[in-house]
């Protein structure tokens, strides 16, 4: 296994440069109010606790933060969010699974099934690639929190599986019922999570042409940039020297 989606990674990248800071904003928003909807303490609510530690690795504003956990918790109205995750392909058949959260699902189906097919993709039913992935934790660390070796010690003992480090930072993967427990593990070692979050990992990666490749990271572009899309997974493989300054 390879560790962690490496979309994350040109994500992460393609983020900071686009300085989208409004949209990362609304997306996290609504993850807090998601989690809220459990209840809207972060000591006893793990999910609440790691998007609120998300929204201050973003600097998120406070007063953002508060009103959504208060939209969450039912102090102030708002819309419900529910999540769903949809399965399909882009150009070339390429896998994909599509983690949604959303007040308006039959809004995101068109949304999402808009992209694929002007594209070349197509939307998929319950199941269609779900059997090509595995349902991990993913933890981020950022390199100048830690060094490699503290941050593995840590994770063996926490229970956590794999560590992959790229230039960007250290990627954790753990079963998902583990999650929280090994985010909390390093954030007791003084050292900061950036993000924690589920995830699925390929079983099987396909290499296609560096065209097709450009185009589907194009399509991952384009429903990444969709406000209701909260994270996207595929089973492309996808170069390390590959030149992605276009994408």
């Amino acid at each position: 296994m390879s560790g962690h989606n490496k979309w994350s990674t040109i994500k992460r990248k393609k983020g900071a440069a686009d300085a989208k800071r409004g949209q990362i904003f609304t997306k996290i928003a609504k993850e807090i109010t998601l989690a809220a909807k459990s209840g809207g303490d972060p000591d006893s609510n793990p999910a609440l606790r790691t998007a609120i530690d998300k929204a201050k690795a973003a600097n998120m504003p406070k007063d953002n933060v508060e009103k959504a956990l208060k939209k969450g918790t039912g102090e102030l109205p708002g819309v419900v969010y529910e999540e769903y995750l949809y399965e399909g392909y882009a150009p070339k058949g390429i896998a994909l699974m599509m983690m949604t959260i959303t007040d308006n699902k039959n809004r995101t189906t068109s949304e999402i099934r808009h992209i694929l097919s002007k594209y070349g993709g197509n939307l998929g039913e319950d199941g269609c690639v779900a059997w090509n992935f595995d349902k991990k934790g993913q933890v981020f660390v950022k390199k100048e929190s830690s060094d490699e070796d503290t941050v593995m010690d840590i994770i063996i003992e926490a229970g956590g599986e794999d560590l992959k480090t790229e230039d960007d930072g250290y990627y954790i993967t753990c079963d998902y019922k583990d999650l929280f427990v090994v985010a909390d593990a390093i954030k007791q070692k003084d050292i900061a999570v950036e993000s924690a979050e589920i995830i699925y990992i390929a079983q099987n990666l396909v290499s296609i042409d560096e065209n097709n490749t450009k185009k589907v990271l194009r399509v991952l572009s384009l429903l990444d940039d969709l406000d209701d899309v909260a994270n996207i997974f595929s089973n492309l493989d996808i170069p390390d020297d590959m030149d992605l300054e276009e994408e």
